[in-house]
């Protein structure tokens, strides 16, 4: 059995900043959600080590995540990204993003934005999540729908209930706490 990832990622240079100060922890922000969404999207099928490293890579990339840059981008700029080895090189992945930003800004007239539509679908448990992903996005399985909502607080898991950081997140009130105080059993398989 390996370790947790509570219990490998301290101390290490690249998982453990992103467990100490980012995993499982909630954001509205809009660019930290479209990030989140198209490093997930990336890491299918790839370790999260390879995705963490070329982060900066990504976001430069993608223009630091402008929505609107993004989901203006042709034909011209498929190409740049299929030569930037700075990131994943795959079609699928890049016109996922390039769709996906389309698909933000959408959201921003029928719920205000990514976290209005969110907040408007919680809680859910992780097969509704996926089933509204699916509907709603492009390239979103399970297990990314899974991680993308438990690195942002909308599905617990992200940190085992000894870590520090869990007990610290429990102090910032992530939506998956807040349904679990109003009854919400659903979490629960």
């Amino acid at each position: 059995m390996g370790l947790s990832y509570c219990e490998a990622a301290p101390g290490h240079p690249w998982h453990g900043p992103y467990h100490d100060g980012e995993y499982g922890f909630p954001s509205a922000d809009e660019r930290v959600l479209f990030e989140r969404l198209v490093l997930e999207i990336n890491q299918a099928g790839l370790s999260w080590l390879t995705i963490l490293k070329k982060r900066a890579a990504f976001a430069a990339a993608f223009e630091n995540y402008d929505i609107d840059r993004i989901a203006a981008y042709g034909e011209e700029d498929r190409t740049r990204l299929l030569g930037d080895a700075g990131i994943i090189r795959n079609r699928l992945k890049i016109d996922a993003v390039i769709e996906n930003a389309r698909r933000v800004q959408a959201l921003r007239a029928s719920h205000g934005g990514f976290a209005g539509w969110l907040d408007g679908h919680h809680p859910l448990d992780k097969a509704g999540w996926v089933k509204l992903f699916k509907t709603q996005f492009r390239f979103t399985g399970g297990e990314i729908v899974n991680e993308f909502l438990m690195s942002l607080g909308y599905l617990p898991g992200a940190h085992d209930p000894a870590c520090p950081v869990h007990r610290h997140l429990e102090s910032l009130d992530p939506p998956w706490i807040r349904a679990e105080r109003s009854g919400f059993t659903g979490y629960r398989a």
